[in-house]
């Protein structure tokens, strides 16, 4: 066997993996959404900012000149309205049991889908006094959570806005396949929301916004716009033309010199084809990096390329540094803009078969959040 590299010495600290959050790459992402669509921007900021953080992606958003912001579910918004955000906002993913008299207190819309859901807001409201602020969400296409039934629910939004307690603010609606903008059905899609805010003021509702593009619609549909668009994953660089605006990193907190042909990890699913140094970075699958991936997956070490070898553990993984080996301590940049040579979340979505957005959003709650440096 050849003589094999010395393992350097540590560094006295050891930063924790982090993801870092780039606020600028935010707000520009905003803007070309703006610039593109010829609509005002809502910035999605469920799923905790899609891993940047939600109030940290609300304020860089509304900086950059964004006028609303959404979320999925009303904890997320509520959360939000008590980190002090007072622009509009809106949620939408709600149990016909939510806390309904939360968001009227708030002044935080939501999305109503069903007449028994239009029901309890509406009780709720007569209750407290005040009116709900509701956007009507309208079935395109996708048969996943527009109402099932669009006329039912005009006509019970516009008794129930006759009566006072319900305010309708907008209509929204969604396209299943804006990421392919050839296709057939985002034209029909676009025809079914025209038809349906006309049937909501043929009813003599006034909606005072009409939503129906997310990302992919508003940079690619022009079409789909409308006077809102929702840009969720695009705030953080998911999207044609926009700035990533994530990079997760961690640090090596071990090395060991192998010789070739030594197994790795649970199950031995690898071996070192070469005599090198293994590094071990504290990230796994409990942090959010994909269990199952690709041979080729890898991560930056020193501005090298270097693969993952073996399964990903809950808690670790391990890396081929190669012969020359790595110091304790270096930073592995395990995604990023890509501009260094580093891989990017499209890469290791790649090597999971999987999609960008189930890469960011999977980042866990032990990974550091560092907004432009600042943790």
């Amino acid at each position: 066997m050849s003589a094999l590299p010395r393992a350097a010495a540590a560094p006295a600290t050891v930063a924790g993996p982090a993801l870092h959050v780039d606020s600028t790459a935010i707000a520009a992402n905003v803007r070309r959404a703006a610039a593109v669509s010829g609509a005002a921007v809502m910035a999605v900021v469920k799923a905790d900012g899609f891993g940047a953080g939600a109030e940290a992606a609300a304020r860089a958003a509304l900086a950059a000149g964004a006028t609303w912001i959404g979320t999925a579910t009303l904890d997320e918004a509520v959360a939000l309205r008590r980190a002090g955000i007072a622009a509009p906002l809106l949620c939408w993913l709600l149990p016909v049991d939510a806390a309904w008299e939360a968001a009227l207190r708030l002044r935080i819309d939501v999305a109503i889908a069903s007449v028994a859901h239009l029901q309890a807001v509406a009780e709720a409201a007569g209750r407290c006094g005040a009116r709900a602020r509701v956007h009507l969400h309208v079935d395109t296409g996708m048969a996943r959570d527009g109402a099932p039934d669009r006329s039912a629910l005009i006509t019970a939004a516009a008794d129930a806005e006759r009566l006072g307690l319900v305010e309708v603010v907008g209509v929204m609606g969604h396209l299943a396949r804006a990421d392919e903008p050839a296709d057939a059905s985002n034209a029909a899609g676009v025809v079914a929301f025209r038809s349906a805010v006309a049937a909501v003021e043929a009813a003599g509702l006034r909606p005072a916004v009409r939503h129906l593009a997310a990302t992919e619609a508003a940079l690619r549909l022009p079409d789909a716009a409308f006077d809102l668009v929702r840009i969720g994953a695009g705030l953080v660089g998911i999207g044609p033309g926009l700035r990533p605006a994530l990079t997760l990193t961690a640090p090596v907190v071990l090395t060991r010199v192998v010789p070739a042909g030594t197994p790795v990890g649970y199950g031995h699913t690898a071996r070192t084809e070469r005599d090198t140094v293994l590094a071990l970075l504290p990230l796994g699958y409990a942090d959010g990096l994909p269990r199952r991936i690709e041979p080729e997956a890898g991560v930056q070490l020193d501005g090298r390329r270097c693969r993952v070898l073996g399964r990903v553990s809950m808690d670790q993984t391990v890396v081929d540094a190669g012969p020359e080996g790595v110091r304790l301590g270096t930073t592995a940049v395990v995604f990023g803009t890509g501009a260094g040579g580093e891989p990017t979340a499209a890469d290791w979505a790649r090597w999971a078969g999987t999609i960008e957005h189930d890469v960011v959003t999977g980042i866990g709650a032990r990974v550091a959040r560092v907004l432009d440096g600042v943790r």
